[in-house]
Formats: C-alpha cells, sequence, structure tokens
C-alpha cells in the first residue's frame, strides 16, 4: 500500500490559488483557477446559502468545465467580486466558447463577514480582478487572509462571544492522485479537532483562555441552540466554504458527488453543522489526466477537507476583537 503524503500546492500541477483582503475593512475573498478549466461540482446543504453560477454544475447542463471558483466574503454584495474574476480570464482568452466570444464560468459562494471592521467595504470586482493578479501554484497562506479575513466562528451564543475564523489549505498525495482542499470557518457552531476530539473553538464565556469555550461546560449542541433561540441569539450569516481540487479524471456527477461526500468532513468538526442559518457550499475541481477510484477520492476528499477546516482554525490570530486560536494557544502555553 502506497504511503499518504502531505504535499504543497507546488506538487499539485494545474491549480492556482489567490487570495485579496482589506484588512482594514475586515474582508476579503479568494479564488482557485484551474489552467485549462476543470469538471465541476458543487453540493449545497446549508439553509442559507449565498451562491452564484451553481446551477450550471448540475450534470447534464451544458458546461463540461468551469475556469475557477471563488470564495468571497461580504454575504450576497461580495458576490460582485466575481466580475473581476471573469474580467482577468477573459483577458487571457479562458471561458466557455460561444461563438466568437469567451465566457468564463465562475461559480462562487460567499460568507457574512459584515460584522467586522467596515460593514459598508465589501468584496468588489477590483478586488476578485486581485485575487487573480496574486493567484500563483506556491501559495500557502492559512488563517486571516482572503476570504477568511473577516470569519468568525460560534455564533449561536451571540456574536459578542464568537471567536476568530480563517481559511485553511491541505494537500495530500497517495500514489499518482492528488487532492487538495481551500476551506474557510465562518460557523454557528463550535469547531472540534477530529483526531483529538477536543473542542479548539467556538462561543465562549468571558474566560480568557481557551478553557471559557462555552461548549466545555455544555456538551449537548441541541440544549445549547435552543437557549440560543429563546436569548434571540441566533446571528443570520455563518458557513463554511470549500473548494475541494485534484488531478484525478471525473465527470460533472462524479465531481457532485465527491462534494457531496466531502461534507461529511464539515460534519466531523463543526457542531452543530449545516443549520438553516449556515450556508454550507462545498465546490469541485477535477483536472485529469490520473485514473481514480471515486469511493477511494471521497475518502480523501473527507479527510483533506476536515484538516484543511482544523488548519484554518490552529492558525487564525486574534483579529477585530475576537480571539483567535493562535493567541489562545500562546497565552495558555506561558
Amino acid at each position: 500500500m502506497e504511503d499518504l503524503e502531505e504535499i504543497s500546492l507546488t506538487e499539485m500541477e494545474g491549480f492556482r490559488i489567490g487570495h485579496a483582503q482589506d484588512s482594514r475593512a475586515g474582508t476579503g475573498c479568494s479564488v482557485v483557477i484551474p489552467e485549462g478549466g476543470a469538471a465541476g461540482g458543487v453540493d449545497v446543504r446549508g439553509g442559507a446559502p449565498g451562491t452564484r453560477e451553481t446551477d450550471l454544475l448540475k450534470p447534464g447542463n451544458l458546461a463540461e468545465k468551469i475556469n475557477a471558483v471563488l470564495l468571497t466574503g461580504g454575504s450576497a454584495f461580495g458576490l460582485a467580486a466575481a466580475d473581476g474574476v471573469m474580467k482577468y480570464l477573459e483577458e487571457r482568452g479562458s471561458g466557455f466558447a460561444a461563438g466568437e466570444f469567451s465566457v468564463p464560468l465562475v461559480p462562487a459562494a460567499v460568507l457574512f463577514d459584515l460584522n467586522c471592521g467596515e460593514e459598508k467595504v465589501r468584496p468588489d470586482r477590483k478586488m476578485g480582478y486581485q485575487a487573480c493578479l496574486k493567484a500563483a501554484s506556491d501559495q500557502q497562506l492559512n488563517g486571516n487572509y482572503g476570504v477568511g479575513t473577516g470569519a468568525t466562528v460560534g455564533k449561536y451564543a451571540g456574536q459578542e462571544n464568537a471567536m476568530k475564523g480563517g481559511v485553511g489549505q491541505f494537500l495530500y498525495r497517495l500514489g499518482d492522485v492528488k487532492i487538495g482542499v481551500l476551506a474557510v470557518v465562518n460557523c454557528l457552531g463550535d469547531v472540534y479537532d477530529p483526531e483529538s476530539c477536543r473542542l479548539i473553538a467556538g462561543a465562549r464565556t468571558d474566560n480568557n483562555g481557551r478553557e471559557g469555550l462555552l461548549a466545555a461546560e455544555d456538551r449537548e449542541a441541541f440544549v445549547r441552540l435552543a437557549a440560543a433561540r429563546a436569548a434571540g441569539n441566533f446571528t443570520s450569516g455563518n458557513t463554511v466554504l470549500a473548494a475541494v481540487f485534484t488531478n484525478a479524471r471525473l465527470s460533472p456527477s462524479g465531481a457532485s458527488r465527491l462534494a457531496g461526500i466531502c461534507h461529511d468532513a464539515i460534519a466531523r468538526t463543526v457542531r452543530p453543522s449545516h443549520t438553516m442559518l449556515d450556508g454550507d457550499t462545498i465546490f469541485v475541481l477535477a483536472r485529469g489526466p490520473v485514473e481514480a477510484d471515486l469511493s477511494l477520492l471521497a475518502s480523501l476528499g473527507v479527510e483533506v477537507t476536515s484538516r484543511a477546516i482544523i488548519r484554518a482554525i490552529k492558525e487564525t490570530e486574534s483579529a477585530y476583537g475576537y480571539p483567535g486560536y493562535v493567541d489562545l494557544s500562546e497565552s495558555e502555553d506561558k
């Protein structure tokens, strides 16, 4: 049996990742660009999604390849950043051939970060274009970057008790098969590390250490949700977004199946997940030529998505008044 190995994006041929953000305003966006396009799939499980161009990813539709995936802050306003991604791709001749025209296909999904920084500043056409200009095959940024700039987690006890979320990237290789994930964590619920089964981020009490996480005192998610509803503490904008990318050959239907199975990673790491107040969405970009068993690829996809989610939390620093995992860990080590 060949060994499972973590790799860097430089070892994943044909994919580039770019981030752009306004740190003062507390928002940003991230883009995944497959060179020459990729078969695409999507699965939306959250009850409050904000998306663009997801219908074209349904199996049976005309488009067989997409040109980029955009993950962006700014709530529904942030979908405007996709215009900048389209402009960048059009200038380079990438897109669906429609007669003499080339129309880039850019599915996108948003998260709500208007409660960070300046709420009137959102990702726009210019920021989407900047993310593409910064797209590189050696991208290694995690935490408070791109779409993760204004992400927060654990909001069921009120925004004032939330922690900082962020963006995370993780890639695996097994033999010739390579699979990676870019994920951003902005969930209503708490985040657990599936390896240790430990609660690592979420709703907090007034305690400054990580032992002050609310769920450490009350581990019943349904009890916490009921208490939050009674107190009127629900925040309407939450989500986990992910873009899964692979060198495996998949049809659009296979890509959508993989996207659906990768939602298991959100269920593993976020409690509660897929609520009516989350917009949990996973995209898949498959750019062959490696032949791979879909069941094997799905198992790898769940594992790598889980690890990207945990990395997004563990490399996040405090910002905008929300404590981050990195700073809490440092304070506990002293």
